[in-house]
């Protein structure tokens, strides 16, 4: 009666020993007393018992293995590349993957080691930033030749990080720095000689119309001087004596405007009440003088015989002096 549960225990030990289940996308080793006899694949599966056994099971998904690498550039600057290596085991060739090699990961940094040091060398510090692609695609080369005879497919090589010494990104932020401030000089500086020239501009309009209004208003003063002459002429008043009551009237007139203006400091001599009878007369006085100076002087000429075979000429305005009349002997 003993004999049967034991017999039921131990058929029912070696019925779990010999089911095994493979997960998917994962490939199961049998080997039979020491030898490779089959691969598995996912599902439930059979062996002999204590005959039979699983030595190992392969993952047939892809894999991604990290490497970072560090190299020196053509000039002489050292940098470190994270290099990311897409992998998997190809499904016909588990048996070569299993038994080929003894650490596909570490042999496949290997490779990536030696194609990184010798292609970075070849390349400056800006052509490793900017050829970071062509050393991908000679590392997946490289690996693709090494690694498909041991049953490992190369997906996808990628060089995800390029980190050079940290004194070195110093220098490149400075200089790129350097380098947008030169820009913005050079703008700046633009923009000044574009405001400098627009002022001058405007400046030199600003003159050339003042200018010309300067021309207008004193072409419009001596229209106006003659216009005065002319009525004081026609109420008896003498040419001499119309301009000095000319002259007076502007000094009075302008001893109103400084008056006007109250932040003025300008004096002006003589200034004394009686400094205009005084200026009108002094005036009438010196153009009676040249008058009578200027009719003296063809007197003596007339007398000498000057002026005989010359073309009669038009009589000088009254407080003039004909300078071609005058004879320098005469003193």
């Amino acid at each position: 009666m003993f004999i049967l549960p034991i017999v039921g225990f131990l058929l029912l030990i070696l019925l779990f020993s010999s089911i095994f289940i493979v997960r998917q996308q994962t490939a199961a080793i049998i080997e039979r007393l020491g030898k490779f006899t089959s691969v598995r694949k996912s599902g439930i599966q059979f062996k002999i018992p204590f005959i039979d056994r699983v030595v190992g099971r392969v993952n047939l998904r892809i894999q991604q293995l990290d490497v970072i690498v560090e190299t020196k550039t053509k000039d002489d600057v050292f940098v470190r590349l994270k290099i990311s290596v897409q992998f998997r085991v190809v499904k016909t060739n588990v048996y070569d993957a299993f038994y080929e090699l003894e650490d596909p990961q570490n042999q496949i940094t290997s490779y990536v080691f030696d194609v990184v040091r010798s292609e970075v060398p070849k390349m400056k510090l800006d052509d490793v930033f900017e050829r970071k692609d062509d050393i991908a695609v000679a590392v997946k080369s490289e690996l693709n030749q090494a690694m498909t005879d041991y049953g490992y497919d190369i997906i996808k090589t990628l060089v995800t990080d390029i980190d050079p010494d940290q004194q070195v990104k110093i220098a490149m932020n400075r200089i790129n720095a350097s380098e947008r401030e030169k820009v913005a000089a050079e703008y700046e500086a633009e923009a000044d000689r574009i405001k400098i020239v627009a002022k001058a501009r405007a400046e030199a309009e600003s003159k050339r119309l003042q200018g010309q209004g300067i021309a207008d208003q004193r072409r419009e003063i001596a229209r106006g001087l003659e216009e005065s002459v002319e009525v004081l002429n026609n109420v008896g008043i003498n040419s001499q004596e119309a301009s000095a009551l000319i002259v007076v009237t502007q000094h009075y007139d302008t001893l109103q405007s400084m008056g006007e203006a109250t932040n003025s400091n300008l004096i002006l001599m003589p200034n004394s009440p009686q400094a205009g009878s005084e200026m009108l007369n002094n005036m009438i006085a010196s153009f009676a003088a040249s008058n009578q100076i200027g009719e003296q002087m063809k007197k003596q000429n007339a007398e000498n015989g000057l002026g005989k075979n010359k073309k009669p000429r038009k009589k000088p305005p009254i407080g003039r002096i004909d300078t071609d009349d005058f004879d320098p002997s005469l003193d």
